[in-house]
């Protein structure tokens, strides 16, 4: 009978254990499609919109939340640092993205508002990508300079 009670208990708390398993996955797949939902939201919004707009900085805002449960510091950083850019400046003409010339002279590329902001949110889409860690980096140390 003990060893009949055992193997139940075991029993009992594998599939618990499986639930919660299957939970933590369901949330990182709602995480993901929500993430994945947000930036091409936000991207159509500074299309139609442009970039001055209250809306864009509220889901700049919810994006970094979510960024959050995902634990990538950068992408949280760059998150704020844009939201408050834009809350402050109320456009977003931060030179962070530069060319280089034959003599290896580096010049800021010179983009609209918008645009600028657009390359922001689709480096965001796959910030995982080593190039795209590399001009989030760029992205940040800019707008930390800038705003600070």
């Amino acid at each position: 009978v003990d060893g009949l009670d055992t193997k139940s208990q075991h029993s009992n708390s594998k599939s618990s254990f499986t639930l919660s398993l299957s939970n933590v996955l369901l949330i990182i797949i709602v995480f993901l499609l929500k993430t994945i939902m947000f930036i091409p939201f936000l991207n159509n919004v500074v299309e139609k919109k442009g970039i001055d707009n209250a809306k864009i900085i509220d889901e700049l805002k919810a994006l970094r939340g979510h960024a959050l449960t995902e634990k990538d510091p950068l992408v949280v950083k760059v998150l704020r640092l844009t939201y408050e850019f834009l809350k402050e400046n109320e456009a977003f003409d931060v030179k962070a993205q530069y060319e280089e010339d034959e003599e290896g002279n580096e010049y800021p590329i010179e983009l609209d508002d918008k645009d600028n902001l657009l390359y922001l949110l689709n480096l965001l889409k796959n910030a995982e990508h080593k190039v795209n860690r590399e001009e989030l980096k760029d992205y940040r140390n800019s707008l930390k300079s800038e705003l600070y």
